[in-house]
């Protein structure tokens, strides 16, 4: 009888260290919950401006739809007009139709795109960080806007006639590798022209200074010459004098920037 009651004493002993470890584990996962809270509220905050962004995208590529042709029609202007390009595949005026309307779309979706990314980051900086932030994005539109303005106005008309007619030999254009040709000239020397900005925040953030850049020229003409043997479309000295001429006028506004930030 005895050893009985000794049983269950020790059963209920045993139940109760369960609970009690039941209620320790709880607790503990509760407060790692809590502390993990912040965190998931991000995720879900990144969450939500990301399928805001990706609504916009899609939303704006039907809206390009409507316009599209008359914009592959003004793309094919330096070339000679539509008459001038050659299709040799049965779905290529498809293609190049769908990839002209995403790029409209991501041009009139790029306000919201920006937008949701800044809302996203903004709230997470100090504010002096901030005013930056809101200086440095309009000047990098506008930045890439002049690369893509000097593209078509400067570029485009010296390098066509050019490669076109080059030994004198008839050449028929296939509208994907035109147009594909067309916007990577226009993206790459509109990446090219950030170079001020890009030089900024790297003299905001006392990884060079004013004094390193100027004392480097020599060095930098160097690198301004490969990048425009790699962007220019052709290897004449003309067209890449065209292209470094801005990169290095680019280069001396870098170096007035990196001496104003490097006085604050």
């Amino acid at each position: 009888m005895t050893t009985n009651v000794t049983a269950v004493k020790k059963d209920k002993r045993n139940w109760r260290d369960v609970f009690r470890a039941f209620g320790r584990a709880h607790k503990k996962a509760s407060v790692q919950l809590e502390s993990s809270a912040p965190l998931l509220n991000h995720l879900n905050e990144l969450r939500m401006r990301v399928f805001k962004a990706f609504l916009a995208l899609m939303i704006a590529t039907g809206i390009s739809f409507i316009f599209s042709e008359q914009v592959i029609g003004y793309l094919a202007t330096p070339i000679g007009g539509m008459s001038k390009l050659v299709s040799i595949e049965l779905t290529e005026n498809i293609a190049i139709f769908m990839k002209v309307s995403l790029l409209g779309g991501f041009v009139l979706a790029m306000p919201v795109i920006v937008y949701q990314v800044m809302a996203f980051i903004l709230p997470g900086l100090k504010s002096n960080e901030r005013a930056w932030l809101l200086i440095m994005v309009p000047f990098a539109t506008l930045l890439f806007a002049g690369g893509v303005a000097f593209t078509w106005f400067v570029m485009l008309p010296a390098a066509i006639p050019f490669l076109t007619n080059f030994m004198g030999i008839t050449t028929q254009v296939r509208p994907e590798n035109y147009f594909e040709f067309v916007t990577s000239l226009m993206f790459w020397i509109g990446v090219c022209f950030e170079m001020p900005l890009v030089i900024m925040f790297l003299a905001k953030m006392k990884f060079v200074t004013a004094k390193q850049l100027a004392g480097g020229w020599r060095y930098a003409t160097v690198v301004m010459a490969i990048i425009a043997a790699s962007v220019t479309p052709t290897v004449d000295p003309v067209n890449m004098g065209l292209v470094m001429a801005p990169l290095m006028g680019l280069y001396l506004i870098s170096i007035v920037l990196a001496a104003i930030v490097g006085r604050g």
